[in-house]
């Protein structure tokens, strides 16, 4: 569960959150937030306002009713009342192990079912700020779809990682693509161990390591892989992984396929990661008492369902005061933040150096896809001789490879152009904007100010689907997220802001949003952001609004 504080308590110039505590408690809060208060070069500010009673409560009643008529529904099917029996296991396969959970299968088949024309909606052009998709239609309640002529066009996209806009069929990067196409064709059909490692690989991970400013980088064919393959590589039994509680489902399996032993910390709590970091200091590991062989500390740039971003400058504090390591995901945020577009770490002004590992995909802010790790040379060549994803995954399309590359160049201005650094400047200016109109309409709005990935809350499951509906039918696509990949209480939809939406674009999303919302009734937050005329336009004041 996310940490939910009332918005009014955030201390805007301080890093971490206050909290209405009384005598020694508050005191000792103080001196702690004055400590973390110099790790950091620029306010902290996110914000997680806390559900009301009254939206929480009829959200719980909304997945009683679903779950009842649910029940009802497979008696039904029991008694051959009820007609579809899709999602149900064969008559012939009864004396197999069954497929699915029981309560997997019943939530696929009376819950899920109803809103599943929200997503997997084929996409028939390029992901860029605007994009078609194509119709389906469905006459069994959403088991099944089929696929008329019609095609909706200019949706405007809400919803792909698409950051610095370079998901795009025209421009250098693609000349370059097409360029690269001809010469290599599209695949290698072999491991880099074998007969598939191109000079184009070389060059990526020299110009990656150069990006980052470390020492060496290795690069990956899928983004997923690159955390699940990589980190049963660098640890294992009798060693220790703090993991976040909000870790990608990634970096939880390549946890787990470690062997080693897993703790998990409060989302962005300190306090926490301290606490399990002395306990293993001091009791070692269970039964035996003998130190930890490595304890890795994992964490992500940002948190793709919360938005909010890892307060790195305390976490790489903790790693260095108890001689732990870091294992830092940068999915979200490479090329997303940063003056220069190179992360978290250049977000916080940090040294790459004091991050151990560093992991990023190539799927987001790059437009193409596959991950890399990178840190110091010695890291690099233990993973060329020990990971899967090496020895036994094919190499990286040579297209792939040449877009990571171009797009690469343009941020980093080698390309001599400044068109990279204009987009990262649009997708702070972008987010920022985004983010306080959302709020000055008086939505619930999830995460850290500069983060491009922006968690509206919708709570009731009636809402999910009602919310992708009728944004569609106004021609903006949206993703939205429930339960299981959000608490149940929280369901949201997930706007992701790009470098390649205009102002143009985003008000006219931003005045669709407000007429969906008015009509769902989404405007559930108590403090509205209003613009103060005194300031300048960066400054805001919360005020409270009577419900």
């Amino acid at each position: 569960m996310p940490v939910q504080i009332d918005a009014k308590l955030l201390c805007c110039v301080c890093c971490t959150w206050t909290h209405p505590v009384k005598g020694s408690v508050a005191m000792a809060d103080h001196r702690c937030n004055q400590r973390s208060l110099s790790l950091y070069r620029r306010p902290f500010v996110e914000s997680y306002e806390e559900t009301p009673m009254l939206v929480a409560v009829l959200t719980y009643v909304g997945y009683g009713i679903l779950t009842i008529f649910g029940y009802l529904r497979d008696f039904l099917r029991h008694w051959k009342i009820e007609r579809c029996h899709i999602a149900r296991e064969r008559e012939e396969q009864k004396d197999f192990v069954p497929l699915y959970q029981d309560f997997e299968n019943f939530y696929t088949r009376n819950l899920y079912m109803r809103i599943r024309d929200n997503w997997n909606r084929p996409v028939c052009s390029v992901p860029g700020p605007r994009m078609d998709l194509k119709q389906r239609v469905s006459h069994d309640y959403n088991w099944t779809f089929e696929y008329t002529d019609q095609v909706i066009r200019d949706v405007i996209n809400l919803g792909s990682y698409n950051y610095l806009g370079f998901a795009e069929n025209t421009g250098p990067c693609t000349d370059a693509v097409a360029k690269v196409t001809l010469q290599y064709g599209v695949g290698v059909a072999s491991t880099r161990q074998e007969m598939g490692n191109l000079d184009k690989h070389e060059v990526l991970e020299e110009l990656t390591a150069s990006f980052l400013g470390v020492e060496a980088a290795m690069a990956f064919g899928m983004g997923f892989a690159t955390n699940s393959m990589n980190i049963p590589a660098l640890v294992g039994k009798g060693c220790l992984i703090l993991s976040d509680e909000l870790n990608h489902v990634s970096l939880v399996l390549g946890a787990r396929l470690s062997g080693a032993t897993i703790r998990v910390f409060k989302h962005n709590n300190m306090q926490n990661l301290e606490k399990l970091l002395r306990e293993a200091i001091v009791h070692g590991q269970p039964r035996t008492h003998r130190p930890w062989k490595k304890i890795l500390i994992v964490v992500e740039g940002i948190y793709s369902m919360e938005g909010s971003i890892v307060r790195l400058p305390e976490v790489i504090a903790l790693k260095k005061r108890y001689r732990a390591y870091v294992y830092l995901d940068e999915a979200h945020s490479i090329g997303a933040l940063g003056s220069r577009g190179r992360g978290v770490v250049d977000y916080f002004g940090l040294d790459p150096c004091d991050v151990d590992v560093m992991m990023g995909t190539f799927t987001k802010s790059f437009g193409a896809a596959g991950g890399y790790i990178a840190g110091k040379r010695e890291l690099i060549e233990y993973l060329r001789t020990h990971s899967h994803s090496v020895v036994y995954a094919t190499s990286m399309s040579p297209p792939v490879v040449e877009q990571i590359i171009a797009s690469m160049k343009c941020i980093m201005g080698e390309d001599g152009t400044t068109v990279g650094q204009e987009r990262i400047r649009q997708l702070a200016e972008n987010t920022v904007y985004f983010r306080k109109r959302l709020r000055e309409m008086g939505f619930t709005v999830y995460g850290n100010q500069d983060s491009p990935v922006i968690p509206m809350m919708l709570y009731m499951p009636s809402k999910i689907g009602a919310f992708g509906r009728e944004m569609l039918k106004r021609n903006i696509g949206v993703v939205v997220v429930g339960f299981p990949a959000t608490p149940i209480i929280e369901s949201r939809v997930r706007f992701c802001i790009s470098a390649a939406h205009t102002k143009h674009l985003l008000d006219k999303a931003l005045s669709v949003i407000s007429e969906v919302g008015d009509l769902l009734q989404l405007k559930y937050s108590r403090h509205r952001l209003q613009p103060s005329p005194m300031r300048p336009l960066d400054d805001s004041v919360y005020e409270d609004v009577v419900d």
